[in-house]
């Protein structure tokens, strides 16, 4: 068992006045057999009424309006949640049973959608790995797990490279990303090899070993396991979602589980500005909003740098690989 204190905040600034700002928020965690909420308090600027409902998928939704004349929008949820460890699937029914009874969902309305994949530049070399693989003798879950540690072993952790409007033909080409565009491509490929997944947000919370995606929402897939239910797999880390994974929402994209979404009425730019800050420890301390300080200015101009020097070497190597054919 473990126990975390989560605070999220998220926030918009216009450029100028805004009203009749109407929003949608997948801020709350699920209560289940491995995570159990036990507070969590939201803050929003103008104090709105939220009104909340469960959506199809499951997640908890709170909406409301900010109709005043406003220059920025503050989201705060602070979040103490209680996890406990995953139980892995036994896995000892034959692989021809489970295939059998995973092909028998694909009509069934609670599963239709996580079956449906898209096409992109990525889709042949992964066919190809799907007819390479034996179904008889190797089981759903079993074929999952070596898809999550393809992906981990053969494509980079590199932030700023990509974003959440990312296609997948780019994230495949790099063969680099961050958790989003990870989660993007594992979805695809056990969809293809005939397993049923979901998209998942929430948060990876600290723990002994090194983990990437902290500092923000984090993302992963649940696939759905004969004889089991669903389980998560987090490709960024390699990892079965444990204890230390914290899950908002789920759905059949990003789109369906995205934290804040919303519109107003105003001709203005917008910033955002997105922290996640995860302690085992219950402290009073707040998460201050400040300018860009000249330090995150060059950092920024380093991952810049970085990343253009990725994509100039991997021009480099496709320019000798087309003169080598």
């Amino acid at each position: 068992m473990a126990l975390f204190y989560i605070k999220h905040i998220t926030k918009y600034n216009y450029s100028g006045t805004v009203i009749d700002g109407a929003n949608q928020i997948r801020l709350y965690p699920f209560n289940n057999e491995y995570q159990k909420v036990t507070s969590q308090r939201i803050t929003i600027n103008g104090s709105p009424n939220v009104n909340s409902y469960q959506d199809f998928f499951g997640n908890m939704v709170g909406t409301f309006m900010l109709v005043e004349p406003h220059n920025f929008l503050s989201i705060e949820s602070d979040i103490e949640v209680i996890t406990h460890p995953v139980q892995f699937p036994e896995d000892t029914a034959t692989p021809e049973n489970q295939w059998d009874l995973l092909d028998s969902l694909r009509e069934d309305t609670q599963f239709i959608d996580y079956f449906k994949y898209i096409t992109f530049d990525g889709t042949p070399e992964i066919l190809d790995l799907i007819q390479s693989k034996d179904k008889t003798n190797i089981s759903p879950y079993k074929l999952a797990l070596e898809f999550c540690e393809f992906i981990y072993t053969n494509f980079k952790y590199i932030q700023g490279i990509t974003n959440v409007d990312s296609k997948l033909d780019l994230v495949w080409e790099l063969k680099a990303g961050v958790c989003q565009d990870f989660t993007n491509i594992l979805l695809q490929m056990v969809r293809m090899a005939g397993i049923p997944a979901r998209y998942v947000s929430g948060y990876i919370c600290p723990s002994d070993s090194k983990t990437r995606g902290e500092g923000a929402t984090h993302a992963w897939i649940e696939v759905y396991i004969p004889y089991y239910g669903w389980l998560g797999l987090d490709p960024t880390n390699n990892l079965i979602a444990s204890e230390f994974h914290v899950k908002l929402a789920v759905g059949r994209n990003y789109k369906d589980c995205t934290p804040v979404k919303g519109v107003y009425k105003g001709s203005v730019t917008d910033s955002l500005f997105v922290k996640v800050h995860v302690s085992t420890t219950k402290t009073n301390g707040t998460i201050v909003i400040s300018p860009t300080t000249d330090a995150e200015k060059s950092k920024a101009q380093i991952r810049n740098t970085e990343k253009n020097s990725y994509r100039q070497n991997l021009e480099f190597i496709q320019q000798q690989q087309q003169q080598q054919q």
